[in-house]
Formats: structure tokens, sequence, C-alpha cells
């Protein structure tokens, strides 16, 4: 087992610790573990169990964490190791996130922050995105990773659930340059029982987001029976449009039947558009859909004329029509981060 010092936790009680780093604050017992199973208390000391311990690493697109509105059409260096502080009922990465809690041991292969940074370079990766688990419960390695990226000129993106402490968030801030998050719904006891978190948390750590200055796109898997009420997904467009901002992605994702949530159908195509409509007539900007197929459904459209500027297919960029961020029709400028023609 490879034990590192862990950040963001002190002394509760008689070799008790209070794990810090996501908003589940863990009370955690000499030999036990936190929520995420990663994260464990020997002496009176916690450790992080995943530091340097890569599960997965692939080159993907940006578009497919997903992010539209940062350097699209570039390449990302994903990385993961196992272990998550939520239990979505839903996970498409079970195998991996839920590993620490469902086998003994903890999976991975060897893999220091020095490597994924070259491998990075090598693969002409414009940014390391943290992603396929939870990016929180591997703070320490995501956070000496992304320090020496910054160093090699290398982007960071987490791709979350969106339940990292203020505390923590704002030391990974100056090294983090995107996130996508999560909002999984805008009712608690859902969010509860399919998840395990509170919706505020989330909600809150969305506000840190913004306030810090972090490039921020939302994802929402609408679930049929779970999210897909048309007032749940008009409170979801009002707080985007009216905490986060009219210019914050919302990527609208479909759902279908995996892990121990086999008893909902796929969400119905028109469930997506409806959806669409709701953000568009809240005011959001830019408003996407994904996991189908639709001609279109990718694409960024100006808001200001109207016209395609990013054309897409599924999750691959195809081309743009934007010229330092601003619309080649119109002039507009679309909101983003390094949108060049």
């Amino acid at each position: 087992m490879n034990f590192h010092p862990a950040k963001f936790w002190e002394v509760t009680g008689e070799r008790k610790v209070s794990c810090n780093l996501c908003r589940f604050h863990c009370l955690i017992a000499d030999g036990q573990r936190g929520r995420c199973g990663v994260r464990e208390n020997r002496d009176g000391a916690l450790f992080t169990l995943v530091y340097g311990q890569s599960v997965a690493e692939n080159v993907d697109p940006i578009e497919k964490k997903p992010l539209y509105h940062f350097h699209p059409g570039s390449r990302s260096l994903s990385l993961a190791t196992v272990g998550c502080n939520l239990r979505c009922l839903y996970c498409q990465n079970y195998q991996i996130s839920q590993f620490p809690l469902e086998h003994s041991g903890i999976s991975g292969t060897k893999l220091l922050p020095e490597e994924v940074v070259r491998h990075a370079v090598e693969s002409g990766s414009a940014s390391i995105a943290y992603t396929y688990t939870e990016p929180t419960i591997f703070y320490e390695y995501a956070f000496d990773t992304a320090v020496k990226a910054k160093s090699a000129g290398i982007k960071n993106v987490f791709v979350t659930n969106g339940y990292t402490t203020t505390e923590a968030l704002e030391a990974m801030a100056p090294y983090l340059d995107a996130a996508n998050v999560d909002l999984k719904g805008f009712s608690d006891q859902a969010y509860r029982e399919v998840t395990g978190a509170s919706l505020n948390g989330v909600l809150d750590c969305l506000r840190d987001y913004r306030r810090l200055g972090i490039w921020l796109e939302v994802t929402t898997l609408v679930i049929p029976g779970h999210n897909d009420s048309k007032d749940e997904l008009c409170e979801i467009a009002a707080f985007i449009a009216n905490e986060l901002g009219r210019d914050v992605p919302w990527h609208i994702s479909a759902f279908y039947p995996t892990y121990k949530m086999l008893d909902r159908p796929p969400t119905p195509v028109s469930t997506l558009y409806l959806a669409l409509d709701i953000g568009r007539q809240a005011g959001l900007n830019y408003v996407y859909l994904g996991n189908v197929n639709d001609p279109g459904a990718g694409d960024t459209i100006c808001p200001g004329c109207g016209e395609t500027v990013i054309r897409r297919n599924g999750l691959r960029f195809v081309e743009m029509a934007l010229t330092d961020n601003s619309c080649n029709h119109c002039h507009y400028e679309i909101s983003g981060v390094a949108l060049h023609g």
C-alpha cells in the first residue's frame, strides 16, 4: 500500500481525524478510511492511498469532458485513480470509482506527476483533465501534477461532482484553468437518495468556482422519473443563468440504464429538447445536448446573429468561424478560453 501525507485534515479526538477535503467532512477513526475509500487514518494522521497510482490515462478530445468553450479542438491527457466520494447509482465508471469499496487493495499503475506532464507534452495535449472518477479524492496527486503542468505551459481541468470544500478549491485555483461540474438535479432529497450528497453543497461549490474565476461549464444527466420534470429543469436553468451567468454553458445529457439504476428507460429525445428550450428561455446563451447523435446538438450558435460558429460531429470538433473569440459573421464576442479561428 502506498501511503502519502494527505492535505486538509485536523485532529478531532484521540487518534481521530476530520478530513476537510470534501463537503462530507468525514470523521475517521484510527485504522479506518473515509467515505471515498482512499484516505486512511494511521495513528492519528491522514494519508492518501492513491498518490501516483493511475488507473486510467488516455488522450481525449477536450469536447469529451465535455468542455466546449475551452481550447476547442484540442487534446487533453485524461488521468484518474480509483475512488469516489459519491455513490451515484448510475455511475458509468463504477468499476474504478467504487473499486476501493467493492474490492480489497488499491488498483493502479505507478505514474508520478512529472511523468504525467511529460506524457501530456509528448502527446501534444493542451491540458491535463483530472476525470473519470472524482479528482477531489486524489487531490494531492492532482495538485502536484497541476503545479508541474502549469510550469510546462499545460492547462489543468477538473471534471467533477462539485463537492470540494472552499478551502481546498481555493488552494487549487491558481493552477486550475477550467472545470465541468455535474449538477445532477435540483431536489435535495433526490440528490441524497441517488448520490449521497446534498444539493446545497454542490450549489455552494459551483458558486466557489464562479467566484474564483475558473472557466466553468455545467452538465446535467437527465434521468426519467428522477430529475426530468419541467419544474426541476426550470430550476436548474434559472440557477445557472441567475447565479453563475448566462454565458456558462449547460450540457444536457441523455441517460442510459447502468450500474444500479436499471429500472429507468433511456431519456427520450423529446425530453432533451424540452430542457434545451427551457435553458434558452431562461436566458442561457449556450445549451448543448449530449449522448445523442442529432445534427447540430453540439454546435455553438452565436447569440448575436444565430449563425453556427463552432461545428461539431458528436464529440469531434469540425470547424470554427471565430477570430479571437469573435463571431466572423457579426463580431459578437463568444464567451470562452482560446476560441481561435
